[in-house]
């Protein structure tokens, strides 16, 4: 979505030798390093053109912030509805932030959200989400999903990564003793 010259992947865990072959075989780069110490990796890291994408934000991320950050920081700590505020943990880093609007988006909408925004220069009131979307399995299954997502023009459908509903569709069948172990 962003290309490839234009994502990295920070603080990748010490065991891991390879990335899985999806990602090797798009030449990402990614660091065993920490963001908080990517001036090791980048001599020219500056973590003042690093913006954290961050909820508890007091801006919201405007096209005006294309000329004032290099590098915008995703992701990693999603998972709770409600969020614990486990951005906090970057944010005492001292990287400024901005906000995708009041309600919790999977990372790989605010990636699209923060694209649409910074390089088709559009405002996040101007997108069309789809918040909390039901998805559908069969007549009578169906899941709320607890975020935001973009709207997919055509289909009128969220906007996610490929498999994904498939994923969910499959969890939504294991018992609780599947979850668990």
């Amino acid at each position: 979505m962003v290309g490839e010259n234009n994502f990295y992947l920070s603080g990748v865990p010490e065991d891991v030798k390879n990335l899985p072959e999806s990602l090797e075989s798009k030449q990402l780069k990614w660091s065993k390093t920490d963001v908080t110490n990517f001036e090791k990796v980048i001599p020219t890291f500056d973590k003042s053109r690093v913006c954290l994408l961050d909820p508890a934000a007091s801006e919201e991320l405007s096209p005006e912030d294309s000329e004032n950050f290099d590098f915008f920081l995703f992701g990693g700590i999603l998972g709770d509805h409600p969020p614990r505020d486990r951005t906090g943990e970057l944010r005492k880093h001292g990287f400024p932030g901005r906000h995708l609007g009041k309600i919790q988006m999977t990372t790989d909408t605010a990636v699209r959200v923060t694209q649409k925004v910074l390089a088709d220069q559009q405002r996040i009131e101007d997108i069309d989400f789809i918040d909390f979307p039901e998805l559908k399995f069969s007549k009578n299954e169906s899941t709320e999903m607890p975020f935001r997502y973009v709207r997919d023009s055509q289909t009128g459908e969220p906007i996610m990564p490929e498999g994904m509903f498939d994923l969910i569709k499959e969890d939504s069948n294991k018992s609780l003793d599947d979850l668990i172990l």
